[in-house]
């Protein structure tokens, strides 16, 4: 770091903003398992353990797919557990990460994002994450370093509260290898911020359980002659968690702008829209992006806005209709692609509009992939074209691919 770890202000990376951000947290267990651009992130926690700068279990493991094992377990038991991956490790962790979610277990990963092979690339864009979407994690996704440091220690409370697991996502290299000025709090301030877990399973030798067994489609009694819920009433209630959990990230996130002087948004975040006529929508560093273009709009007499998509799931269908209900335009720009229809931005979006006071044209953009350089022009281009469109009368184009030489 560039300067003591207790200082308040520092020039770090992303993936040492997330280690520190864990450290802070007082994690109890970190699985680890290296896979770039991730591995910084547990790295840097391995010095906070050996140095005694963290009293943690850190366990080395030989996959992805045992790492989050490790925590599933240790979270079980009751431990705040930790862990962070990218790209195919994520893939590799696809049955265990459901299964996480299903025990409605409060553990925090940090998902790196990175391009997914085949062909091998190392590079960012947000297929990763975005795979996993249906999984039952929260995600979250941040547009800087500050950001990652912030949301690393609200995830843990979010996590703690709804009972289900959380996934900060952050672009790598853009921001995992990048160093930018972080605000730190102290040890002191967090503590008082994020209260130790306490977990809703409790292993108790005197009284021995089964978690998790086999649960039939319907409701059955179990030994004691309790009628318990059948897999269907179980996801029901994880999806009526992640529903509920809005209400407890806007509120996380104002006790700690209280707290500590910081907002990273709630559901979203805006530059510029209040009174947009054109809004473009991104998630993470490519909303940054996009802000810019939307200065060089703005100067050119263009009343165009961000809208910037924080919380991915639960997807805040009912803020982006508030967000939107007076664009002309919305341009939705994915470093993802859901294959044989479009971006999952776009399609989540269209979704949410349906059916509102407001249904204005939206049009699509895949971007950036496998780190393909996404430049502020190149958005402030593809916004002026969609313009012409629109004033063309066409409200209705297939997705465009930015930047692809095709």
């Amino acid at each position: 770091m560039g300067k003591d770890e207790d200082s308040k202000f520092l020039i770090i990376t992303g993936n040492q903003a997330l280690a520190l951000g864990a450290k802070l947290c007082r994690v109890q267990v970190i699985s680890a398992y290296p896979i770039t651009p991730q591995s910084p992130v547990t790295e840097t926690l391995s010095h906070y353990v050996e140095s005694g700068q963290l009293k943690a279990e850190y366990v080395n493991v030989e996959s992805e797919h045992s790492a989050l094992s490790v925590c599933i377990g240790a979270s079980t038991a009751g431990a705040r557990a930790f862990t962070a991956t990218s790209a195919n490790g994520l893939a590799y962790m696809c049955e265990v990460i459901h299964w996480a979610a299903g025990a409605r277990l409060p553990i925090v990963m940090g998902c790196v994002n990175r391009a997914m092979a085949a062909p091998w690339n190392v590079l960012n864009d947000q297929q990763d994450s975005m795979s996993q979407r249906d999984a039952g994690w929260i995600q979250i996704f941040c547009r800087n370093n500050q950001e990652v440091l912030d949301t690393a220690i609200q995830a843990f409370k979010i996590a703690e509260t709804v009972y289900a697991p959380v996934m900060v996502c952050y672009d790598g290299y853009l921001l995992s290898h990048t160093v930018m000025p972080v605000e730190a709090p102290t040890q002191e301030q967090v503590d008082a911020f994020l209260p130790p877990y306490r977990p809703h399973t409790i292993l108790d030798p005197e009284n021995p359980k089964n978690i998790n067994q086999v649960t039939l489609a319907n409701p059955r009694l179990d030994e004691r002659g309790v009628m318990c819920h059948g897999y269907m009433e179980l996801r029901f209630l994880l999806e009526e968690a992640l529903e509920s959990a809005r209400d407890t990230i806007v509120a996380v996130g104002k006790e700690y702008e209280e707290a500590f002087g910081r907002s990273c948004g709630g559901m979203l975040w805006e530059y510029r829209a209040e009174d947009a006529e054109v809004i473009l929508v991104a998630a993470g560093s490519l909303a940054s992006e996009a802000s810019m273009a939307v200065d060089a709009l703005r100067e050119t007499g263009i009343a165009a806005g961000v809208v910037g998509v924080r919380v991915y799931r639960p997807f805040p269908k009912e803020e982006l209709r508030e967000a939107l209900r007076d664009a002309r335009l919305v341009l939705v720009f994915d470093k993802s692609l859901s294959y044989g229809n479009e971006g999952p931005i776009c399609t989540d979006l269209k979704a949410a509009l349906y059916g509102s006071e407001s249904m204005p044209p939206v049009q699509g953009h895949i971007a950036g992939l496998g780190g393909r350089d996404i430049k502020a022009r190149e958005i402030e281009a593809a916004t002026r074209k969609a313009l012409q469109n629109l004033e063309a009368g066409i409200t209705t184009k297939p997705t465009e691919w930015l930047n692809c030489h095709i």
